[in-house]
């Protein structure tokens, strides 16, 4: 018997950020030695007081469903949260609290994208935009960047991929995967641009807001001409070290905020009761640990740039403003042949190549540059010692 699923999700692929690290993990239980700069995910503890915050809700076992739209003390925080880091004058009404910012993106996506209407999406992408995309009958309209531009879309780019279809604008800042921040300048340049088209709106992706190393980042709706056209969505997972309580959250003019609610009713209902007493707590609270991991993510970033310059100086890297990830060119390493003679044709089977020689890394072709890979310094500076040395002297058996 042939079992087949819906056309909708057998033509669209699988994560490769989670597809390589699911693979790693099952090398490492296979007792292979693999350094990995795979996931996005601090290497930091939850902060204490946000765990210990949720000791007595645990006790009183008074945990029940939460509204769609997130408990009120929460949405009031990410509204306060919002206007106090971000600039950005959103109300309780304007925010939607989801289970990772991944859901706030989809629930905004799936709000705003008919079928066959396009989704304009500068490359490169984080990985799951196109395949939401997809999942709505919508169409990607790629935006090429490359390192010699900072991997940012200047205004006659974004004019340029625009037409009757268009409908909706996804990009990050900071960036994943580069750790490009888009300047007040050079949003106001390309707000310029949206605003002569009535029914085109704008997710600005910033869950990596709060990590950036030399001046704030700045978000695209504190700029009021754009405001009323701009799906923010933020969370805890990066600056909070959070990953695994799951708590995202979407601001947005209220009739969009509306429909995601519409739509997460249908879907999930309400984030996870105890996951979002805790973001409470770590948005409501004094924000040292968070600048004080920053600190530390600065010192990973200049530690690894000057191994990068040592041992791979022909290798052209931008110096990444934030987030935490180095997304390297190795297209002079693609056609070249392997010692056992295979040759490397794209970025994934360099990346497999390098997993051989006990380094992970992400293939660029998962964020539509396949000239590049992806290497996260969300880990320790004994492993990104070890990691880029070997990287090093795996590529230089490349020939």
């Amino acid at each position: 018997m042939e079992y087949k699923g819906s056309q909708r999700i057998t033509q669209v692929s699988e994560s490769e950020t989670l597809a390589m690290a699911k693979y790693v993990r099952q090398l490492k239980s296979q007792g292979k030695d693999i350094i990995s700069f795979t996931l996005g995910e601090p290497d930091f503890p939850t902060p204490k007081h946000i765990c210990e915050s949720v000791y007595p809700i645990l006790e009183q076992g008074q945990i029940k469903y939460t509204p769609v739209a997130g408990i009120l003390e929460l949405r009031e925080a990410v509204a306060q949260f919002f206007q106090l880091t971000s600039h950005i004058p959103y109300k309780t009404e304007n925010i939607i609290i989801s289970t990772g910012a991944k859901q706030s993106i989809f629930n905004a996506v799936m709000a705003l994208v008919n079928p066959d209407e396009e989704v304009i999406i500068p490359t490169p992408f984080w990985v799951s935009y196109a395949a939401m995309v997809h999942l709505t009958g919508g169409k990607p309209v790629f935006i090429p960047t490359t390192d010699k531009q900072n991997f940012k879309i200047t205004p006659e780019q974004l004019e340029k991929a625009i037409s009757p279809k268009s409908r909706l604008i996804i990009f990050s800042s900071p960036s994943n995967p580069t750790g490009s921040i888009y300047t007040k300048r050079e949003f106001e340049a390309l707000a310029k641009i949206i605003l002569k088209y009535p029914n085109l709106y704008v997710i600005s992706d910033e869950i990596y807001q709060l990590i950036s190393y030399d001046e704030p980042a700045v978000s695209l709706a504190s700029i009021p001409e754009i405001f009323d056209r701009t799906i923010t969505i933020n969370g805890v997972s990066k600056a909070f070290s959070m990953t695994g309580w799951r708590i995202g959250f979407l601001g947005a003019p209220k009739w969009i905020a509306d429909l995601c609610e519409k739509y997460q009713g249908q879907v999930t209902s309400g984030a996870n009761f105890v996951a979002q007493k805790a973001a409470l707590t770590a948005i409501s609270s004094d924000l040292t640990p968070t600048y004080e991991m920053v600190k530390t993510f600065k010192n990973r970033r200049d530690f690894g740039m000057k191994l990068f310059q040592e041992l791979l100086p022909e290798l052209p890297l931008d110096c990444p403003s934030g987030a935490f990830y180095f997304f390297p060119n190795i297209s002079q390493y693609l056609n070249k042949k392997t010692p056992d003679n295979k040759i490397i044709n794209n970025s994934e089977e360099l990346a497999f190549f390098l997993v051989d020689n006990g380094v992970a890394t992400i293939p660029g072709s998962a964020f539509g540059a396949n000239d590049y890979i992806r290497l996260s310094y969300a880990c320790n500076e004994k492993d990104i010692h070890e990691g880029i040395h070997r990287m090093a002297k795996a590529l230089k058996l490349l020939c």
